[in-house]
């Protein structure tokens, strides 16, 4: 069966910075573009970072552009997600998925939804800033 887990959230301070990581069963990286999403209660699961198949080029939130740098390891498939200058707007639940779309990624194509997403999600890890 196909599964994620993302690993790394934790509580920190304004500022400081954090490494998320997600590993998969049954499922690889390195066959299409991967993203990271989050999540707070009430909203919809947002598209944070994403890179395309074959590592051609990565889209980021305006949010979080400058801030957040995705990375895909292929010989471990693991995908990673490090995140510096952390603010509280940034406090989420955050997950880790395949995406199926296989030219470059852009905000349309790094969305959460059931129609690019094709794996279930993974538990999530939580992120809490504040100080």
């Amino acid at each position: 069966q196909q599964k994620v887990v993302e690993s790394g959230g934790g509580s920190v301070q304004p500022g400081e910075s954090l490494r998320l990581s997600c590993t998969a069963s049954e499922l690889t990286f390195a066959d299409a573009a991967v993203g990271w999403f989050r999540q707070v209660p009430g909203k919809e699961r947002e598209g944070v970072a994403c890179i395309s198949w074959r590592d051609t080029n990565t889209y980021y939130a305006d949010s979080v552009k400058g801030r957040f740098t995705i990375s895909r390891d292929a010989s471990k498939n693991t995908l990673d997600l490090q995140m510096n200058n952390l603010k509280p707007e940034d406090t989420a639940m955050y997950y880790c998925a395949t995406v199926l779309w296989f030219s470059a990624v852009d905000k349309e194509h790094c969305r959460g939804v059931p129609t690019l997403v094709p794996h279930p999600w993974g538990p999530g890890t939580q992120v809490t800033v504040s100080s």
